[in-house]
């Protein structure tokens, strides 16, 4: 007895509740906003074009297919955006084709763009190739950019003025072959703010006299002179300013389409730590701050409470148990969550957690620590 309370009565109670709250926070945490949120994209009301807002994506209404081209055959690709920040790394348009096991990108890699190109292996490795090319997004500046590749050599232009050649990164006409994404990645959230006003796909290489040409044309009319020689695959001006269909200028062509909601086309489920891991700062910050760190209160307050109520011979295997499953849960609700990663690199961080929050509360030193803490809350 402490004054009028029996703190053998109320301690249980109070670390019980304490564990709940802790408990619920992590939930909140993991699976917020709980839904899939609204696709923010809008037109604008000032020319042709689309605004990407934090969650905002637009996708093909079917599949590019190269099932008829040649091997190896030239492409072209021309984009007109607007980037919003250029302290990200997100993903502003992929082609995607799960069942031919590759993924084409073009990413935001802070003011860099980065052609990425992934080929799914055996054993949920990948094979990913990339070449990047400096000074391409600036905050609030239109840039317009040419891809072009033939003979195994892949080009780069920005408005209409080369930048960038390589030979070891060899596109074709396959890789603008799957769904389409715009904004986002198909595999996970990535989605990237600004603006789109206008996408080309061909399956020639366009000359430096051509690309010239096209973005002069562009800029002063909001699309491109087709002839037959360029035997465009898809053109979109983004002149609906309306609805959530963008319709193909070539005829017979895919369309775009704007979901109701944010999406991810093929969210993963448990993705392998092999797979996630990826060697940044933000990568290590990510796992040791939240995922670690994050479940060491679980593992303390649930480990004394099982110790307290005494009605338990192994609390310290059982709040580590209980951890586990309750970041399997939570990893395996994450994949029905658009803005959420499924993912085994936060089940393993998360049990580590828990199991250090369990040493913590076995050691006496925290235990005494804690003891004169809530001594003095209560006012002894």
């Amino acid at each position: 007895m402490i004054g009028r309370v029996d703190w053998r009565v109320k301690g249980p109670k109070l670390l019980l509740l304490a564990s709940v709250v802790v408990l619920g926070g992590m939930l909140v945490a993991g699976l917020w906003p709980f839904h899939s949120p609204r696709n923010q994209v809008t037109w604008l009301s000032g020319g042709n074009g689309l605004q990407f807002g934090r969650h905002g994506m637009i996708l093909s209404s079917g599949k590019f297919t190269a099932a008829h081209e040649p091997v190896n055959g030239p492409c072209s690709l021309e984009i007109w955006f607007e980037p919003a920040r250029t302290w990200i790394s997100r993903t502003l348009l992929s082609f995607y084709a799960p069942e031919r096991r590759r993924q084409f990108s073009l990413v935001q890699s802070l003011t860099d763009l980065s052609l990425q190109s992934e080929v799914l292996e055996k054993h949920y490795q990948t094979l990913t190739t990339r070449f990047d090319v400096a000074d391409v997004f600036y905050q609030g500046k239109l840039a317009f950019v040419t891809l072009t590749a033939t003979r195994g050599d892949t080009s780069v232009y920005l408005n209409g003025a080369p930048i960038k050649t390589t030979a070891n990164f060899p596109i074709s006409i396959e890789d603008f072959a799957g769904r389409l994404v715009v904004g986002n990645s198909p595999i996970a959230g990535d989605s990237w703010p600004g603006r789109v006003r206008g996408l080309a796909v061909y399956r020639a290489a366009l000359s430096p006299v051509e690309v010239r040409q096209d973005f002069e044309t562009w800029s002063r009319t909001g699309r491109p002179d087709i002839s037959e020689t360029r035997d465009a695959v898809a053109l979109y001006v983004f002149g609906e300013h309306a609805g959530n269909v963008i319709h193909n200028q070539v005829p017979s062509g895919t369309d775009l389409y704007i979901p109701d909601r944010y999406m991810i086309v093929d969210q993963a489920f448990l993705r392998p730590f092999w797979v996630e891991y990826y060697p940044s700062r933000s990568y290590w910050e990510g796992v040791v701050l939240i995922n670690v760190i994050g479940f060491i209160p679980f593992g303390f307050l649930f480990c004394a409470y099982f110790s307290v109520r005494g009605r338990i011979t192994s609390p310290a295997l059982v709040t580590i148990l209980l951890g586990f499953t309750v970041s399997l849960t939570i990893e395996c609700l994450q994949a029905s969550l658009p803005t959420r990663d499924s993912g085994t690199t936060d089940l393993i961080t998360n049990t580590l957690g828990t199991c250090i929050g369990v040493w913590a509360y076995r050691w006496s030193f925290w235990r005494f620590l804690v003891a004169k803490i809530w001594m003095g809350i209560v006012g002894l």
